[in-house]
């Protein structure tokens, strides 16, 4: 072999420190690990948790995605009752109080964190400060955090968070995970492990609830309603009897069992929805349970807190043994699936073909998603007509194009320089409007083609605004995105994309 013209090396004499070195260089780039913060604010508790998501490049070409290919929960925080003031809002400092201390008994700081989500869910949604709330959290509980509440997303993250898309996975059935809340039930189709529609409706274990006095004073509009139909006092005495507590639990079981077995909906079920019906694709072939009522139905506690999750999880025992005919499974978590989901299911990471110059400032949250119009796959588009379909689009969603923005595109085809082009041109005139050249305009695209799109808008257009372009993430109508510090290695943004949902 030592005869032979090529290049080669002796690793046996190899310092071990420069192996170690490049073993790391490679690991670097190939793999990523974000610590992450979920931070749930709901009707009836609030919690966090931090986990460790790690990451591996799918390919081996630099331009390939990262995938996750594991998650960690490192530290779970206790379990606390959402503090409410006298007038109905969310307290604020108790809940700060709550998550400085959270922090420092996990032992991270700020600086920790990479990634994560605060999440309002349920009746805490329709307080009058829970943009606000959501807003402070987002600022101080980490450097780069998603704020982001509503009913439709955390169907989706108690899914994932409670492992039933892992279990449909596994299973390769369909299967339809409830998870019953303190204010409201949210429900998803899960189709081999992926989420198919979701739904959420005014059922919870916290509809009525003691006071710190331990009277009976809680009752939201819901149970309201459902008293209103049965002819039941709900003041502090009526509310004593248990057996008052119970009809009101068992009608709302009722309710909650018509939407888990699909029968039509009478009057009340249909008041109660807070979403459109769920659709369903195909038929479950069983059931998964999460949220504060599961940890009653499958006997993981017979603690009471107050409240009538115990009434109501017996209600719903009885309704299923008679009416489901299907499996019911416990999905592995319980209480903690939405704050789960929250911390280690909204995070993606870019491509590495990316963009940044102008002076972008990164991170940033909560900017506007302005998608383009379909492009066709071969002829380039027409550059101003083009610039005003991203105009009216703009202008339909409220989004100044002067103001951070996103600009979403799907590309298909080529990237002949003609169509790329084309496409520059109308991005260059919509980003003319912004008054401060340090104003981010961010473009995100499906495509790997980020940085010969940014090539073209700098160096070929002259956009001097501040310009980051990403490729490897699809976004859609409506979103908001969240875009996090570049990490080096290996030269990737966390992307969070969500809504932005409030009563």
């Amino acid at each position: 072999m030592h005869d032979e013209d090529f290049f080669h090396t002796h690793e046996d004499g190899q310092d071990e420190a420069v192996q170690a070195a490049v073993v790391k260089a490679i690991l670097d780039q190939e793999t990523l690990e974000l610590l992450t913060v979920g931070i749930d604010i709901g009707s009836s508790t609030s919690h966090l948790l931090f986990a460790r998501v790690f990451f591996q490049r799918e390919g081996h070409r630099s331009a390939d995605r990262f995938v996750v290919i594991d998650r960690t929960i490192v530290w779970r925080s206790p379990i606390m009752f959402t503090p409410f003031l006298p007038d109905g809002t969310i307290d604020a400092h108790a809940l700060s109080h709550f998550v400085r201390d959270c922090y420092e008994r996990a032992g991270f700081s700020r600086d920790d964190v990479d990634s994560g989500a605060v999440i309002l869910t349920g009746e805490a949604i329709k307080r009058t400060n829970a943009r606000a709330i959501d807003e402070i959290f987002a600022a101080e509980s980490g450097k780069f955090v998603c704020a982001t509440a509503g009913h439709r997303l955390e169907s989706t993250l108690a899914a994932h968070g409670s492992g039933a898309t892992a279990l449909s996975r596994r299973r390769g059935q369909p299967g339809l995970h409830v998870d019953i809340g303190g204010g409201t039930t949210k429900m998803a189709l899960v189709v081999d492990g992926e989420i198919t529609d979701v739904a959420a409706f005014a059922v919870g274990g916290r509809l009525i609830a003691r006071d710190g006095q331990g009277v009976w004073t809680r009752v939201d509009d819901s149970a309201r309603m459902v008293a209103e139909e049965l002819g039941l006092a709900v003041d502090p005495g009526g509310l004593a009897d248990p057996e008052t507590r119970d009809r009101l639990a068992s009608r709302l079981a009722e309710v909650l069992v018509d939407e888990i077995v699909d029968d039509p909906l009478d009057a009340l079920g249909s008041s109660l929805e807070l979403t459109d019906h769920l659709r369903r694709a195909a038929e479950p072939q069983y059931v998964t349970i999460s949220g504060g009522v599961a940890e009653y139905v499958f006997g993981h506690t017979h603690e009471e807190f107050g409240d009538i999750a115990p009434e109501l999880a017996r209600a719903v025992i009885k309704q299923l043994s008679t009416r489901l005919s299907i499996p019911c499974i416990d999905p592995g978590e319980g209480i903690r699936a939405t704050v789960i989901g929250a911390s280690q299911f909204t995070v993606q990471v870019s491509g590495t073909t990316l963009h940044i110059s102008g002076g972008a400032a990164l991170p940033v949250q909560n900017v506007p998603v302005v998608r383009l119009p379909a492009l066709s796959p071969e002829t380039p588009p027409d550059p101003i007509e083009l610039a005003k379909a991203i105009r009216a689009g703009a202008e339909q969603r409220d989004a100044d194009l002067g103001a951070p923005v996103c600009l979403a595109v799907r590309w298909t085809g080529s990237a002949t320089y003609e169509r790329l082009a084309a496409l520059a041109h109308a991005i260059a005139d919509v980003a003319e409007e912004a008054v401060d050249p340090a104003t981010l305009l961010a473009v995100v695209i499906d495509a790997d083609i980020a940085q010969l799109l940014g090539r073209v808008l700098r160096e070929d257009l002259g956009v001097t605004r501040g310009l980051v372009v990403i490729d490897g993430i699809e976004l859609n109508e409506l979103d908001f995105v969240d875009i996090g510090e570049l990490i080096e290695p290996p030269g990737v943004v966390p992307v969070v994309i969500k809504s932005l949902l409030f009563a």
